[in-house]
């Protein structure tokens, strides 16, 4: 250990995305608003799945999921960014660096199995509808669920020991606005090489596994579309699979490019992290659910419902 001399890092200074004073106020702008849309969106979504009856489905089960994972992934990137862009001391402990890597990859890789099972529940609806009942119960659905959050921790755990367990002495300035595993493995004071392989093998189970399944299962959809007779039932198909085919390719494309390619992306390794880290989370509701005819049914209703229980408490109060 030829390092010995070097002290230990403990904490990381995080270069952000830009060091121009005008230009951290401008992203600071655009990044709370993207955070409030996120939190707005995805408790709307994840409400009116609770509250409204005729959306206790297999599909919004997994939404409510995402949803869920959404939450905690963006609130653990975006409220320390935006701390940052107004602040001089853009500092982290190691230990909340840890924390943060450990999060980060937990929630991730937890949405990449629940997109992959939600292109299969897709699946068996279009292709398969009439054991759709018999395949989606809700004990397979807990237990699919369950099994997505399971491999969230099996590869967070992963790869958040390969990273953290090689020594950090010296170099402290991470060129990025989060902590996650190419960026830190930069400033790493040893070989890198195994702990890479780590990081990418990780990859191939989380993204490139699941990424897989759902090009498979869109081939099967597409070709099961375009057998439809109806017209009205193949624009219902291409509208539901083609909202969650964006989602898939902003998320694992960004994704895939930063972890599966360590090497070539260092540089524009935090600019595509924007997509997943930020972007994405706020998307997932717009596009995947909010806009869907049977989420804009149930608003309704429960908005309805919450007007006739004001009128009615008034009344109340009136002849009390």
């Amino acid at each position: 250990m030829g390092q010995t001399n070097q002290t230990w890092v403990t904490e990381f200074f995080l270069l952000g995305l830009s060091d121009d004073p005008q230009t951290q106020l401008l992203l600071f702008a655009l990044f709370l608003a993207v955070y409030l849309c996120t939190i707005l969106g995805n408790l709307l979504l994840t409400s009116l799945v609770l509250l409204d009856s005729q959306l206790h489905t297999p599909m919004y089960f997994f939404l409510c999921n995402l949803s869920l994972a959404d939450l905690c992934f963006s609130t653990t990137i975006v409220p320390q960014t935006l701390i940052h862009m107004l602040s001089r001391r853009k500092f982290i402990s190691f230990t909340g660096c840890a924390v943060q890597l450990l999060l980060i990859l937990f929630f991730g890789c937890t949405q990449c199995s629940l997109l992959a099972v939600m292109s299969y529940d897709r699946y068996l609806a279009i292709c398969n509808p009439m054991h759709y009942p018999l395949i989606m119960t809700w004990r397979v659905c807990v237990l699919m669920a369950l099994a997505c959050w399971s491999s969230g921790v099996v590869v967070s755990m992963v790869d958040t020991t390969f990273t953290l367990r090689l020594p950090y002495q010296g170099e402290n300035r991470i060129a990025h606005f989060i902590c996650e595993p190419p960026a830190l493995l930069v400033v790493a004071s040893a070989d890198t090489h195994n702990s890479e392989m780590a990081v990418f093998l990780m990859g191939v189970v989380i993204l490139l596994a699941p990424v897989s399944l759902i090009m498979i299962s869109y081939v099967c959809i597409i070709a099961s579309v375009v057998r439809m007779k109806t017209a009205s039932g193949r624009l219902k198909a291409f509208s539901t699979c083609g909202s969650h085919l964006i989602v898939v390719i902003i998320f694992y494309g960004s994704a895939i490019i930063n972890y599966m390619t360590p090497k070539s992306a260092k540089e524009l390794g935090k600019m595509v992290s924007v997509f997943y880290a930020v972007i994405n989370p706020m998307l997932n509701p717009l596009i995947y659910s909010l806009r869907n005819k049977d989420v804009k049914r149930a608003f309704k209703n429960v908005a309805n419902r919450r007007l006739i229980w004001r009128i009615c408490r008034q009344i109340l109060c009136k002849d009390s």
